[in-house]
């Protein structure tokens, strides 16, 4: 049993000793995606679960998952899943979230091993303002990788990005050569003891697997869409509502909503 506060302070802890690790998020979109499950997000509709919702999202959120073509994508998430390493954290979904088939599914292509498991939304909702307020203070004394959308302003950020690499729309199809590229500078330059940021959907996972599997002596972290209001992006503003509850003083419940194990 794993408590989602708790959780937290460990990679919190890590950061602040300096002990590198992996952080990578298989949300719902992931899961669906290694489901075969047709999924997609357009400016004023999302396709997930089956059916299709209304609703309103900006460029740096638009992505695809087709069955029909995107077969290698699908099975490369599988190989990051299943993955197992010291220090390579998974954080998938949990039955509050996709309910109990699917948080079984998941355990089951796992083995049923929590030992490198933790929750996908573990640095939002009822940990975002933790986040905000005690995790990215931590990265101004340290040197900053940023994979991020082209259209993010990363000199808007309370902290300094070393070197920065630009995704674009469905970049886990359109950007997945980028991941040499990322590779080939961070092992020409002989990149040790750097924490690499992600908000690049699935190829976030991509990217974490591989430059992990390459090279243990960095810190991955998947931080999806938490940095995106300071970064002059606006999508955020129909489509996330933990970031209404904390940049907006929003009454909503996701704000305070705390990770439940099982």
């Amino acid at each position: 049993m794993k408590d989602f506060k708790q959780e937290f302070d460990k990679f919190l802890n890590m950061i602040e000793s300096g002990e590198n690790f992996a952080f990578a998020r298989f949300s719902d979109g992931e899961l669906y995606m290694m489901q075969n499950k047709k999924a997609y997000i357009r400016p004023n509709e999302v396709f997930i679960r089956g059916a299709p919702h209304p609703g309103s999202w900006g460029p740096e959120e638009l992505k695809e998952f087709n069955p029909e073509t995107d077969q290698f994508y699908r099975e490369k998430l599988i190989e990051c899943f299943k993955f197992t390493k010291e220090n390579y954290f998974k954080g998938i979904c949990f039955s509050e979230d996709v309910g109990n088939e699917d948080y079984k599914w998941q355990f089951e292509m796992l083995g049923n091993d929590s030992t490198w498991i933790t929750w996908s939304n573990l640095l939002i909702n009822g940990n975002y303002a933790d986040f905000i307020e005690r995790m990215v203070p931590e990265f101004v004394n340290k040197p900053i990788v940023y994979i991020c959308n082209e259209i993010a302003n990363v000199d808007k950020l309370p902290f300094d990005v070393k070197k920065d690499f630009r995704i674009g729309q469905n970049c886990h199809v359109n950007d997945y050569p980028l991941i040499e590229t990322v590779k080939d500078w961070m092992m020409c330059n002989n990149i040790n003891d750097h924490i690499f940021l992600f908000s690049a959907a699935s190829l976030s996972n991509y990217m974490i697997h591989d430059l992990y599997k390459e090279n243990s002596n960095n810190t991955y972290l998947d931080i999806g869409s938490t940095l995106n209001p300071l970064m002059d992006m606006t999508g955020w503003l129909g489509s996330r509502q933990y970031l209404r509850g904390y940049w907006l003083k929003e009454n909503n419940p996701y704000i305070n909503m705390i990770g439940k194990w099982g």
